[in-house]
């Protein structure tokens, strides 16, 4: 993923985001729904959220320097990590502690039209923001399910937003349902009902997304087809014979860093293993152009004798 594409879809959350907030607490005031408040909440962290994948991505813009010589492209992976973090705790564990509130006293809804109102806005809104991330997304999905992409892409803005996005329109619909609910059976503990399970929603969305995050911050290697393509680009049959073993590992988004150790051609002299790991570094980085460190350590091949 590009920076420009993923910050496209960032822009375009943050925008519908930050004016459903608004929207929403405005509601809630009115209305008094704890659903409605929920949504509010969540609304807000997802705002906030899209203001720290922005910042991650201008700080690991930062050139490399002898701190960090290899440059700061993970703290795309550090902040998306954070987003997580603030998605737990600034959204699910409050609606879950305001679900189980309003459920143990409930409260009488005033003008709940004007919560399916905002609520029915709302829903346009980040339908909007999702549809502009699955369209980003689409390119760098391929074939793949989109549950695959959001657990083996190494880009982690994407996922972050398709997930947010995700259960952001899901707790909508439930928010929705919950005080219709109320609205047809004049019983208020629907609404509490609906809190709860908002929040219950935003927990699994952000333990996944911590996980994930989680390793893209240690460090993922090369997906499997990466890897065989680095390695069926690595030998050319004449002068690098094999390839007897290979690390890789994401230090950024779009960088990775690939290490190896090339069996050569018995015979050849010096300048010719320069060319040959020269145009085998060529060869790799056109294949993957992600791999953009590359060190390799020429050998000769020696079969182990049992």
């Amino acid at each position: 993923m590009s920076a420009g594409g993923g910050k496209k879809a960032i822009i375009a959350a943050l925008t519908a985001n930050a004016g459903i907030a608004v929207a929403k607490f405005i509601g809630a005031a009115i209305t008094g729904s704890a659903s409605m408040l929920a949504e509010a909440v969540h609304s807000v962290a997802d705002t906030s959220n899209q203001g720290l994948l922005l910042f991650g991505q201008r700080a690991a813009a930062k050139d490399a320097d002898e701190l960090h010589q290899f440059g700061y492209g993970r703290n795309r992976y550090f902040y998306s990590f954070v987003v997580a973090l603030v998605l737990f705790t600034l959204g699910s564990v409050y609606a879950i502690y305001e679900g189980i509130h309003k459920i143990q006293h409930p409260e009488e809804l005033s003008q709940p039209i004007v919560a399916i109102v905002i609520l029915g806005i709302a829903i346009g809104l980040e339908t909007y923001s999702f549809m502009t991330a699955v369209r980003e997304s689409r390119p760098l999905k391929g074939d793949a399910s989109w549950w695959r992409f959001i657990r083996t892409s190494r880009s982690p803005e994407l996922p972050v937003v398709l997930l947010e996005d995700t259960g952001a329109l899901i707790g909508l619909i439930l928010a929705f349902g919950a005080v219709g609910l109320t609205m047809i059976t004049d019983d208020p503990v629907y609404d509490g009902i609906g809190t709860l399970c908002i929040g219950v929603l935003l927990g699994i969305i952000a333990v996944v997304l911590i996980i994930e995050m989680k390793s893209l911050l240690i460090g993922e290697g090369a997906t499997p087809e990466q890897d065989r393509a680095i390695r069926d680009n690595l030998i050319d049959g004449e002068k690098i014979t094999s390839v007897i073993h290979l690390k890789s590992e994401y230090i950024g988004p779009e960088e990775m860093l690939v290490a190896a150790k090339v069996a050569i051609a018995p015979g050849l002299g010096i300048s010719d293993i320069a060319d040959a790991i020269d145009a085998a570094e060529t060869r790799v980085r056109t294949a993957v152009p992600f791999a953009r460190l590359i060190y390799l350590e020429p050998d000769l091949y020696r079969q182990s004798v049992s």
